[in-house]
């Protein structure tokens, strides 16, 4: 019974200072988490997955055609 009260005591303390930080922000709003939305990570070069996938099915002009054929399972 002990362990149910502290939980939800260091719950609900936890949800206090949560709210203080929302009623504290601007407009209730937190900045944005997203890689791209990170100016330290775009002076990096680092993009988010989604876009790094993106960039590598973009076909390549300089790509040299493989021929598969010249190997034969017999």
């Amino acid at each position: 019974m002990l362990e149910i009260l502290l939980v939800c005591g260091l719950l609900s303390v936890g949800m206090a200072l949560l709210l203080v930080k929302v009623l504290a922000r601007p407009n209730g709003k937190f900045s944005s988490q997203h890689i791209h939305d990170s100016l330290p990570m775009k002076e990096r070069g680092i993009h988010c997955v989604m876009d790094q996938d993106r960039e590598m099915r973009q076909t390549n002009k300089w790509a040299v055609q493989e021929n598969n054929n010249l190997v034969k399972n017999k």
